[in-house]
């Protein structure tokens, strides 16, 4: 299934001319973070793509939200759940602690819209004739479902604790980042070696850190442009874990420990797994390869 985008292009192109006059991303990224390296996964999101033609039936890792939702394993996975889940207690982090894990692999596809291009693309459930009027696609449609599906969960209200934005530019990314964080003086984290592999055992090694008691992650939104869905939850600690396959295989992943969970929904896959209750030790879980991860230096 495709998008015909034809009409939607020609306004694009339009835009673009005009975006010209304001300042390129990566100037931006420049002017407002001269101490932080733009990574290469940055770069990439801001070298013109067209836009991704979204498949109802392709299968995709979607955003890690939704902790106040009682949220269940279906089918194969159900059966599995306490084998392959990624979530994990904090006393759980040392040496030699194994886990089956499939390590999830995204890949961002879509690209940065100019961030005067994206804003004036409507982005809300009270607009959604008028976004599919734009990529010229019926309401009723796999790919309307899939738009309308993104848009609502970026409007879904933030969870207690949590401060969540979905981000259609770089620019509105790294505003609403720094300004969760508190400064501007950061770091951005992207766990991009991680090679897609198959569900297997794996022990955690030697050399895990604590990189921030403090940090803000961001994941793609499956969306014709690149937009992703940004959180922050108070009270969190992030680590970096070295890990050994079954297989002799070797990556890295970071994981993020919640240490309140008292506003998670009490059937929430995490406590059936771990056997634990809401708000009474930190949980934690692994971060998809290529989220981003902003931290405080």
């Amino acid at each position: 299934m495709e998008f015909r985008f034809l009409p939607f292009l020609t306004f694009l192109s339009v835009m673009l001319v005009i975006s010209h006059a304001s300042l390129p991303s990566e100037d931006y990224w420049k002017l407002v973070l001269p101490h932080t390296p733009m990574p290469k996964a940055i770069r990439d999101l801001l070298q013109p793509k067209g836009l991704r033609s979204v498949d109802a039936a392709t299968p995709y890792c979607g955003v890690q939200s939704g902790f106040n939702k009682a949220f269940q394993p279906t089918g194969d996975k159900a059966q599995d759940d306490s084998k392959g889940s990624s979530f994990f207690l904090e006393t759980d982090l040392h040496p030699g602690k194994k886990m089956k894990l499939k390590l999830a692999i995204t890949t961002n596809e879509a690209a940065f819209l100019p961030h005067q291009v994206a804003e004036s693309i409507p982005f809300s459930s009270n607009k959604l004739s008028e976004i599919l009027s734009r990529f010229s696609l019926k309401e009723k449609s796999a790919e309307a479902k899939v738009i309308k599906k993104a848009i609502e969960e970026c409007e879904e209200p933030a969870m207690e604790g949590e401060a969540k934005y979905c981000a259609k530019s770089l620019e509105s990314l790294i505003e609403f980042s720094t300004s969760k964080l508190g400064s501007r003086n950061v770091n951005l984290l992207i766990t991009n070696d991680v090679k897609p592999m198959t569900s297997q055992e794996y022990e955690f090694g030697v050399g895990m850190k604590k990189i921030a008691d403090k940090s803000v992650v961001c994941h793609e939104v499956y969306y014709p442009y690149a937009v992703f869905y940004c959180h922050a939850f108070a009270k969190t600690r992030t680590y970096m874990i070295p890990l050994v396959g079954a297989d002799g295989s070797k990556t890295k992943a970071m994981a993020t420990c919640h240490l309140d969970t008292s506003a998670w929904h009490p059937k929430h896959v995490a406590f059936k797994v771990l056997h634990v209750k809401p708000g009474t030790v930190p949980v934690c879980h692994f971060i998809h390869s290529n989220d981003m991860v902003w931290i405080p230096k």
